[in-house]
């Protein structure tokens, strides 16, 4: 049984680290440009980075990839392999670590917002938190109207998130554990880029100040 459970835990976390590192920015770029997203601008492996130096149109293509990416894992453990919370839980965490480090890149890799969006638009339907993506949703919407900045509307969000799960009820306390696992392995790439964000935004600073 041990044993079984182990050899579950192994592949689910290979199933989900193998999708989460398929390097999406590197090689919409490699054939939009030639070049290497690892050189250009801030040198993430991500859809910002993408939509800064090569365009909308392939920014785009790299973002819905990498929400397609993160919806997949939980759903092929899910439904397809039948494992338990706990087990797609830690798909889900292993695909997160694949993104931010992908071992084709030589462990470089991007800031795991996608893959982490994508994950929980399958995992908040599935066991019972629909209303809270709903919230989530509108929150991020809310901040990104205020800030008109992508990356640190994400970075409030993350942080919000196992306040939110916490709140839904004691059924929650595995959600929030697991969420505050992926928050510190986003956090580990994505907080330096929130933080020039915040430093650099001028909306949600005018907007605090008349309040």
């Amino acid at each position: 049984m041990i044993l079984d459970r182990f050899t579950t835990i192994i592949i689910a976390f290979i199933i989900g680290y193998l999708i989460g590192s398929i390097p999406t920015a590197f090689l919409v770029t490699r054939l939009k440009t030639g070049r290497d997203i690892r050189k250009m601008g801030g040198g993430n492996v991500g859809g910002l980075n993408t939509y800064k130096e090569v365009g909308v149109i392939p920014a785009l293509i790299v973002t819905l990839i990498d929400i397609g990416k993160g919806a997949a894992v939980p759903a092929i453990a899910y439904w397809l392999l039948r494992l338990n919370e706990p087990y797609v839980l830690i798909a889900v965490a292993a695909a997160v670590v694949g993104h931010n480090w992908m071992a084709w890149l030589k462990f470089s890799g991007g800031k795991g917002m996608g893959v982490v969006a994508g994950s929980l638009l399958v995992i908040m339907p599935v066991y019972g938190y629909l209303s809270e993506l709903w919230i989530i949703m509108a929150f991020v919407i809310t901040l990104f109207l205020l800030t008109r900045n992508v990356a640190l509307s994400l970075g409030l969000s993350l942080v919000a998130m196992p306040f939110l799960f916490w709140l839904s009820g004691p059924h929650s306390g595995l959600l929030v554990i697991w969420y505050i696992v992926i928050a510190v392995i986003a956090a580990a790439k994505f907080t330096p880029t929130a933080l020039r964000a915040l430093a650099k935004n001028k909306n949600l600073k005018d907007y605090l100040k008349g309040h």
